[in-house]
């Protein structure tokens, strides 16, 4: 992935409804929604809901499938994994040497570990300054 895309679609997952809408579609798998089952569950309006779904298919987090007269949305899988590995590549990169242990990133082989409180403490005391 590269920047214009990766700012592309964190741009439009930064809106409470946008992300809304994004995860329930995650939630849903691979086959989807359709549009109106997309709005009874979260209370939208057509209108509304139709301007956040453009937005969010411009940014190729989801895609739109038409089944006879019903529309569906579903996440796209490939995009959101891209954007992920983009973040943890660049998070990663050049601190951990592309190790995902660097940046924290949780997983069986990282479990989670408690912060060293002197990395804590020295990075306080540079933003007080």
């Amino acid at each position: 992935m590269e920047l214009y895309s990766a700012t592309r679609a964190l741009g439009a997952l930064a809106h409470d409804t946008r992300l809304a809408i994004f995860r329930l579609l995650v939630q849903a798998g691979p086959g989807g929604l359709c549009v109106g089952e997309i709005g009874k569950r979260l209370d939208l309006a057509p209108a509304t809901l139709s301007f956040h779904l453009a937005t969010l298919r411009q940014a190729g987090l989801v895609a739109t499938r038409r089944t006879g007269r019903t529309l569906y949305q579903a996440a796209n899988y490939t995009v959101m994994g891209a954007l992920v590995d983009y973040l943890t590549a660049n998070c990663c990169g050049e601190a951990g040497g592309g190790s995902a242990g660097a940046c924290g990133i949780i997983s069986p082989q990282n479990p989670i570990q408690a912060p060293d409180p002197e990395v804590c403490d020295a990075t306080a005391a540079r933003i007080r300054r």
